[in-house]
């Protein structure tokens, strides 16, 4: 259930708080946990040895920095601004997942947690998880929706390949949020020995704000990358908005240039009733879930929406508190993509770059798509690659009747 009550001492600041947004709103028992998490964290960012392990795999395993691609031949088809691709797809597993999977998994082994748990939408944080997990010996748990285990049953048999245990969710919507509901009942029992690894930048204090940190390389590197090539910062940054945290990775390096729009993609399904869509900023209220006080779908009597997107991983009824301040305070713009779009703009980047995008990355591209026409030549679009398409070949052949 969420609520419609805003939070005592809505203004005042403190760690954990974006604004009104934020916050810590769990079962007593994870209390201790995330304050050993937080301080946990804090240490780890302090200490040049835990740094240096992280940089080192970003680059060696993982495979930063990722390039930035001007798609000429996309650019060219629209007119317009020039757009390029923040090729985070690239990455190993196939998405941004891998950047926050690396940092808290180093964070678990450094806090002695010998079992890992995970939720997964679309299943790249799983994969991501367990990826990391068997690299570093850890035991691995992913939840995740019936629903989602069936549309992405690649992404399920490469997490089982690498070690996980894969548990299905049969309850509510039978996707991301009742995976995550899952994972933290499970962290509730077993909260001494479990390390909980959140993919997405929601859920309570310290997950956003770590989570965010743990993306900011693609900011950074994106922000260095196009001023080499261009001398100048883009017009604006694009990115799909689930949770949140491919987009506030790609946007926080560029808060304070207020030059460059910030614009978040949302996942606007099949229709603008609710349930028909994942659209946080045109259908929700503020409200509490999993943990955390932000923008929610819910009913008027507070009751958590059902929600639809072709996508698994932007299928998702709330949105990191850090983005909700974005939206609030106007630094960045939130707009809907819906899956006839989204599917538009996989067979044209498919089409004229060779580049096969996620179907949560395709809903950036199609706003790119959107609005790089209504720009000047010398204009500049950013759009953040998040994930490759492979995983959703069995969406893509049904809908795209391949």
């Amino acid at each position: 259930m969420a609520s419609v009550i805003l939070p005592a001492n809505p203004s005042e600041s403190r760690p954990g708080r974006f604004g009104v947004y934020g916050g810590r709103y769990v079962p007593e028992t994870l209390v201790a946990a995330l304050d050993e998490l937080e301080h946990a964290y804090e240490e780890a960012k302090a200490d040049a040895a835990f740094q240096a392990e992280l940089s080192s795999l970003l680059a060696d395993y993982a495979g930063r920095p990722t390039p930035l691609y001007f798609a000429k031949r996309l650019t060219e088809s629209l007119g317009g601004a020039k757009i390029y691709l923040k090729r985070e797809d690239l990455l190993h597993t196939g998405a941004h997942k891998i950047n926050n999977a690396l940092g808290q998994g180093l964070l678990a082994k450094r806090m002695g947690k010998k079992r890992v748990i995970a939720e997964t939408g679309a299943g790249q944080h799983g994969v991501a998880t367990a990826t990391v997990c068997a690299l570093l010996g850890l035991e691995c748990v992913v939840y995740m929706g019936d629903v989602d285990m069936e549309r992405q049953d690649l992404n399920v048999k490469r997490m089982r390949l690498l070690g996980a245990e894969v548990r299905g969710v049969s309850s509510g919507s039978k996707t991301l949020k009742d995976a995550i509901s899952e994972a933290m009942r499970d962290w509730v029992t077993n909260v001494r020995t479990t390390y909980y690894l959140l993919g997405s930048a929601l859920g309570a204090h310290p997950y956003p704000t770590m989570v965010r940190d743990f993306h900011r390389c693609i900011g950074r590197e994106m922000k260095a990358q196009i001023l080499a090539k261009e001398g100048r910062l883009p017009t604006a940054v694009i990115a799909c908005v689930g949770g949140g945290s491919n987009a506030i990775g790609a946007f926080y390096e560029f808060i304070n240039d207020r030059q460059v729009r910030l614009i978040g993609v949302e996942a606007g399904g099949r229709g603008t009733a609710l349930g028909e869509h994942a659209a946080r900023f045109q259908g929700g209220a503020p409200g509490v879930l999993q943990g955390t006080f932000s923008y929610v779908l819910q009913d008027d009597d507070g009751q958590i929406a059902l929600t639809h997107s072709v996508s698994a991983g932007l299928d998702y009824a709330s949105i990191g508190p850090e983005h909700a301040m974005l939206h609030d305070t106007g630094r960045a713009e939130y707009v809907s993509c819906d899956d006839a779009a989204a599917l538009d703009a996989v067979m044209k980047l498919a089409r004229t770059e060779g580049i096969l995008p996620a179907l949560e990355s395709a809903h950036a591209v199609a706003e790119a798509m959107r609005i790089a026409p209504t720009f000047k030549p010398h204009e500049i679009l950013v759009v953040n690659l998040s994930g490759r398409g492979d995983k959703d070949m069995g969406i893509l052949a049904r809908e795209l009747k391949l």
